[in-house]
């Protein structure tokens, strides 16, 4: 079986942190109903750096730790629900940070399960061209810029940051996945983009979306909905992936799902009847930074001696569209 092997980890945490008691000033909450809602403590917030920079200083990081040059690299998947332009994409910018002048580049909008679908877009490239050696897969978000702070029960759960991975292909390797969507709960966590406009508008062709009220460009949320459906789909993707290749859950040796909530964590490893002993949890730490949550999780695991080379290991994220996926390989 053609699997893949992460070469290299790196990751971005913006210099401002922010901790539950600093909501306290302009909203009422406190750090013990946060904490016992959402398992989360503090967080790292943009202090002006760009969503395009933080995913290069992650990216150079990774590729400083896989022992490549940039050169080599044939494609660069970068994943973001928070980019800084509407064009030229994320990848575009950070191809030419990292002066990786020969390689492809793609954007993906797959919200908090991003970076699973980037991983498993990266593994085939690596198996259907053989002119590309290495991918690089940079998961960058900026959502306090598209947080309501206004919104006690949504403005809590979001930080900012980076990630990157630098993946090869490799032989013989474990490797599974299971993506998917249900676009019927698109309602449920959404932020809108700039309405149409133009000289020559009516009104007379809009068209209802189905959403709540508009609230200008900020996140909304219908909690309990995203609640029920990430305790779901969480167990559903990581048992599907291994359904594929007859691999059994328990020998799983490192789960890192999204870090959208601790209570979502725990439900799903109840689910699953694995042991929370399995699940890597860096929401405390980090909050639900969407599409980066699971690669500075690896990188965190990576680093820390956590994960280690041959660890059977399981990724599943979740979230807006809504979106969920698995992969299952070994590091």
């Amino acid at each position: 079986m053609l699997g893949i092997k992460i070469l290299g980890t790196g990751r971005y945490d913006p210099g401002k942190k922010v901790v539950n008691e600093d909501f306290t000033s302009f909203i009422d909450t406190s750090d013990e109903w946060i904490r016992t809602r959402t398992g989360m403590q503090e967080r790292f917030v943009s202090d002006g750096e760009p969503t395009w920079y933080m995913g290069t200083q992650a990216a150079k990081k990774a590729i400083e730790a896989a022992g490549i040059s940039p050169e080599e690299i044939g494609v660069i998947i970068d994943t973001s629900v928070s980019p800084d332009y509407y064009t030229p994409s994320m990848s575009c910018m950070i191809q030419r940070e990292l002066h990786a002048v020969n390689a492809m580049t793609i954007d993906v909008n797959c919200a908090c399960a991003g970076c699973v679908y980037g991983i498993d877009m990266a593994k085939r490239y690596l198996q259907t061209d053989d002119g590309i050696k290495y991918a690089l897969v940079v998961a960058n978000e900026n959502l306090t810029k598209i947080t309501d702070y206004s919104d006690r029960s949504t403005c809590v759960l979001f930080g900012d940051g980076a990630a990157a991975l630098v993946i090869a292909k490799s032989e013989n390797s474990l490797y599974s996945s299971h993506l998917g969507a249900d676009g019927t709960g698109a309602k449920y966590l959404f932020a809108r983009s700039i309405p149409p406009a133009n000289a020559f508008m009516t009104g007379e062709g809009r068209v209802d979306d189905g959403f709540p009220e508009p609230n200008g460009h900020y996140l909304c949320q219908d909690g309990k909905a995203v609640y029920k459906f990430a305790t779901r789909a969480l167990p559903k993707a990581l048992k599907t992936a291994a359904e594929k290749i007859d691999f059994c859950l328990d020998d799983l040796d490192v789960i890192i799902p999204h870090q959208a909530n601790v209570r979502i964590i725990e439900t799903a490893a109840k689910n699953l009847g694995i042991s929370m002993d399995k699940f890597v949890v860096n929401l405390d730490r980090h909050a639900n930074t969407s599409s980066a949550s699971i690669p500075i999780a690896i990188d965190e695991a990576v680093r820390s001696g956590r994960i280690k080379r041959g660890d059977k290991v399981g990724l599943v994220g979740f979230g807006a569209g809504l979106t969920f996926g698995a992969v299952i390989f070994e590091y």
